[in-house]
């Protein structure tokens, strides 16, 4: 007989933990109130980016480590990858921010304008130097989603609004769990998706900036998606004014083009996380919850899936980056 399962939640972690799971041959039931992936959840805004050579600028070790396997178990599952590296400018008064970016990150070469022409020729219209993460991938967030579930309904996994809560228990739901968590705070994300035939890019760039990570990543047709802001607060009623103007200020400091491109959405998601921004695999009143993964929600929530198939399945204790409580 298998083990039969019960997913809280269908955002990235949950659809991930329910793909692992349903893979090993557990029988899976996934309950959302929203019966899917939407503009409800944090994980429909986010950038996609498997970018674990940047993220090493600022996180922990094992976000690194692990979100170097992320393009790959992605693939593996069906998912559209794009293996294009990415870009990482600043402007010429933040040159020595793009020095510091460097000497924190690893796997990426500097280039000069020469060097970047042919990769990104919008770019080198506008920077003389840039640092080219040959190792990064990026994938469409909403596509991803959407083809995890419906891999999943194919295998037989029934997503409900509400029922009985099956088997083992495995609670998902981001920020919506607070209310057992309680050093689960929210992280509040803003972004904005452009459209203009004005501007051509590849491959995500990342534009440092002095309060928090700026990065634009091509969607196709000729649609970007700009963001995130990072500010402390669950909150995800409405984007500020401030938020917007940065934003769009930052894309248009990339290029100007920007400057005549359509507003398609804005969007306001609350990410969750703990205070060491990192994610933890937490087993409280029997229930296991998969949380924290803060803004590294594609780059990690493959690992963490892994290992709760690990602990579920094989007996096998996830590493210590986590919590696991009895």
């Amino acid at each position: 007989m298998s083990v039969k399962i019960t997913i809280l939640g269908s955002g990235v972690a949950g659809l991930c933990v329910a793909t692992e799971l349903v893979k090993r041959g557990a029988s899976v039931t996934v309950i959302d109130p929203a019966n899917g992936p939407g503009p409800q959840g944090c994980s429909w805004w986010a950038g996609g980016m498997l970018a674990a050579d940047c993220e090493g600028e600022a996180a922990e070790e094992p976000v690194v480590r692990h979100g170097r396997d992320a393009a790959a178990w992605w693939r593996l599952h069906g998912v559209d990858v794009t293996y294009n590296g990415s870009i990482v400018v600043a402007l010429n008064r933040d040159l020595k921010e793009l020095q510091r970016f460097a000497r924190r990150t690893e796997n990426h070469v500097f280039l000069d304008r020469a060097q970047l022409e042919p990769l990104e020729p919008d770019l080198a219209e506008r920077f003389d130097r840039a640092l080219y993460m040959v190792a990064e991938a990026h994938v469409n967030p909403r596509q991803a989603l959407l083809g995890l579930r419906a891999k999943l309904v194919e295998k037989g996994v029934q997503f409900l609004a509400d029922g009985p809560r099956a088997g083992q228990v495995i609670d998902c739901r981001g920020l919506a769990a607070k209310d057992g968590l309680s050093d689960l705070r929210g992280v509040k994300g803003e972004m904005i998706v452009l459209q203009t035939d004005g501007v051509s890019l590849k491959r995500p760039v990342r534009l440092l900036h002095p309060r928090f990570p700026l990065y634009i990543v091509p969607r196709g047709d000729g649609v970007f998606m700009l963001g995130a802001t990072q500010i402390e607060s669950c909150d995800r009623g409405y984007a500020s004014a401030r938020s917007v103007l940065e934003l769009l200020s930052a894309a248009y400091a990339l290029h100007p083009a920007f400057a005549e491109a359509e507003i398609l959405e804005i969007g306001v998601g609350s990410r969750p996380a703990f205070p060491d921004n990192m994610p933890r695999i937490r087993r409280q009143n029997g229930v296991l919850h998969v949380n924290g993964l803060f803004r590294h929600g594609y780059l990690l929530a493959p690992a963490l899936a892994r290992m709760v198939g690990d602990l579920l399945m094989d007996g096998k204790t996830p590493e210590d980056w986590h919590e696991n409580h009895s």
